[in-house]
């Protein structure tokens, strides 16, 4: 019996898939996403030719003739929505940061050991396991993340480094956290009673 011959499959190529700088999504959905219009000059700058052949006035016309005019408004009504929605959220999370504070406390473990404690990093969207890493590195110490009390995380540093913390926070993350944004706090251990009443 004579064998087949099998045909030899061709060559599967890896395609180039072009990601929104803005939403991340492929620029085909970013009408999905709530920052369309963004989107769309991000592409523009960055990618005309993408552009072109997706918001071209042939493109959009072609594609509206397709749908029906109450569709047509029902899209249109849609996208003034998520438009809107993201511009309130964008304004609402700038105001949150705007208020919040980032609180270095020097808290004092035996009589001349300190510890610097940093806390609310998240509402300005830094990693806490991250900038510890890079706060151990700077200062050439031990830089830890641990839980709190109230269950929120925070990073600890060995050593009193407060100042120095904050205007590394300022130098590598202006952008984000202001100076106005940064409170120092001292936090003094409490002496037991039994220490109190040995010295009296």
């Amino acid at each position: 019996m004579a064998e087949v011959a099998q045909p030899v499959p061709a060559e599967i190529q890896p395609r180039h898939v072009t990601y929104c700088g803005v939403c991340t999504l492929p620029p085909e959905f970013c009408e999905f996403g709530g920052t369309a219009k963004k989107c769309q000059d991000w592409l523009s700058d960055n990618h005309p030719d993408l552009y072109e052949r997706l918001y071209s006035g042939d493109s959009v016309s072609a594609n509206l003739s397709t749908l029906s005019v109450s569709v047509q408004e029902r899209a249109a009504k849609d996208a003034a929505k998520k438009e809107a929605k993201a511009a309130a959220a964008e304004a609402r999370d700038a105001e949150r940061r705007a208020t919040s504070k980032v609180q270095i406390k020097r808290v004092e473990r035996n009589k001349r050991k300190h510890v610097s404690v940093v806390i609310g990093l998240e509402v300005y969207s830094l990693e806490n396991k991250k900038v510890a890493k890079e706060l151990g590195k700077k200062f050439a110490t031990g830089s830890s993340v641990t839980k709190s009390a109230a269950g929120t995380e925070e990073i600890t540093v060995q050593g009193d480094v407060c100042e120095d913390i904050k205007e590394w926070l300022v130098e590598n993350y202006g952008k984000k956290i202001t100076e106005s944004n940064i409170e120092i706090i001292e936090d003094k251990k409490k002496k037991s009673s039994t220490t109190a009443t040995a010295a009296t």
